[in-house]
């Protein structure tokens, strides 16, 4: 697959590393697993002298074996002495980078908290007493995002504040799939963008996997999603059992919950039985997973509160695989694709709603946008959007299908926003699958 977008990252990555040839940067790169920072960090680096450590789940002395060969045909040196440990061959880097220019990426950094914990201090020390004089541009980038905010973080870890930098790498935007798809198979319908968007959710990876296999159209994706040892049978799980550990069946019976429409902790407590506060404030905060949505003229402290998964493939995944995994277990298939077939137009509902928001995200017009409804969840409305500045306002209801808009049932939901906004210009708009 071609390289797409990501101008602004590879921007930043380069200027960082010509602040490098003056003092040391570290840079952290962060993202969901299968996102692309490995290649985005290796693109952005292309051309200069890069160092390249993957860290696997191995014993140190080996692992360091592969490191020192790595430093010696890479930068071609010679090694002088045994380096069987990270902490030695960190120190020599840093040496080695005081007299000379070079970047060094570490990936899968926090793998070194099963394999030798004490690393992260020994770096630190190491780092503090060389910063000053090294010219390394060093860069770590790790998939377990909530190990990876405890190492930067967390005040009480050694390596709390060491870094310069940090990008978040996020999915691609709506604008970038459509043009991938499009780059690929030029006759798709919006019912294919739709499927394309609901299932990859803009991850580099799955779209790869998509062009691989030609699966452009919204049956081919359903196919290869739904057949005997797929890849995405049991991505989910791959995906999140390293950051929930343990813990990962009550995370689990969470988000099946969300997906299945069940948004507010009440709901979710009554399902399950059982207080859920730490978890959920877990998965939005420690893991990233949730997005915690108000109405949007709500006060901060109101307890009007939703949740949803914010990942399209992990939304999908705990809807129609995780709850049904007895089905595919004995291999049905047809019958799972049924039930996708029968509950497909309220399901993608939603994520065609996140579609639109991402497109009045991307016209850099409002100053605010989201959704609003009343106690009770009475009058919903799906897309709020603010212009403070030129009082204008955008409200959009969102259906799958475009005869079932009703504008009229519409305006009347926003009887109360009217009210309490008489000096705005409001603009009625219905937006269905043929407005993408």
């Amino acid at each position: 697959m071609k390289f797409y977008d990501r101008e602004k990252e590879i921007a930043q990555l380069r200027q960082w590393e010509e602040l490098s040839l003056e003092y040391a940067q570290m840079t952290v790169v962060v993202g969901r697993r299968r996102i692309g920072k490995t290649t985005l960090i290796k693109k952005a680096m292309e051309g200069r002298m890069t160092l390249y450590f993957f860290v696997a789940k191995k014993n140190e002395t080996l692992l360091c074996e592969e490191f020192v060969e790595l430093i010696r045909v890479v930068l071609n040196v010679k090694i002088v002495g045994q380096l069987t440990d990270f902490k030695s061959i960190f120190e020599y880097l840093m040496q080695l980078s005081t007299e000379r220019h070079f970047t060094l990426i570490i990936d899968e950094f926090q793998e070194f908290f099963n394999i030798n914990s004490s690393v992260y201090s020994d770096m630190q020390n190491i780092w503090d007493e060389y910063k000053e004089k090294s010219k390394l541009n060093l860069i770590v980038c790790g998939s377990v995002y909530s190990l990876m905010k405890r190492i930067f973080e967390n005040a009480r870890e050694p390596l709390f504040q060491r870094a310069n930098h940090r990008i978040v790498l996020r999915p691609f935007n709506v604008e970038i799939i459509k043009n991938i798809l499009s780059d690929h198979y030029k006759e798709y319908s919006n019912d294919d963008l739709l499927a394309f968007y609901m299932i990859t959710g803009g991850v580099a990876r799955y779209i790869e996997l998509m062009i691989e296999a030609r699966a452009f159209t919204k049956e081919a994706l359903l196919d290869m999603v739904f057949s005997e040892n797929s890849y995405f049978l049991d991505e989910g799980r791959n995906v999140l059992i390293e950051e929930f550990g343990k813990d990962y069946t009550t995370y689990f019976s969470i988000l099946s919950l969300l997906a299945s429409s069940k948004t507010s902790r009440p709901e979710i407590e009554g399902e399950l039985g059982m207080s859920v506060g730490p978890q959920i404030k877990n998965l939005e905060t420690d893991f990233n997973l949730i997005k915690r949505v108000i109405p949007i003229f709500a006060k901060p402290q109101t307890r009007q509160i939703k949740y949803y998964i914010d990942d399209n493939f992990l939304n999908f995944w705990f809807r129609f695989i995780y709850k049904y995994r007895s089905v595919i277990e004995i291999g049905n298939f047809d019958y799972l694709k049924d039930i996708i077939r029968r509950d497909y137009t309220v399901y993608v509902g939603r994520v065609l709603e996140k579609y639109f928001r991402e497109k009045l995200i991307l016209s850099k017009r409002y100053s605010a946008i989201g959704s609003y409804w009343e106690n009770g969840n009475q009058n919903e409305i799906d897309i709020v959007a603010l212009n403070e500045m030129e009082k204008q306002m955008f409200i959009g209801e969102v259906k799958y299908n475009r005869k079932s808009l009703n504008m009229r049932v519409l305006e009347e939901k926003a009887i109360n926003i009217k009210a309490s906004h008489p000096k705005y210009h409001i603009e009625f708009v219905g937006l269905s699958l043929e407005d993408m």
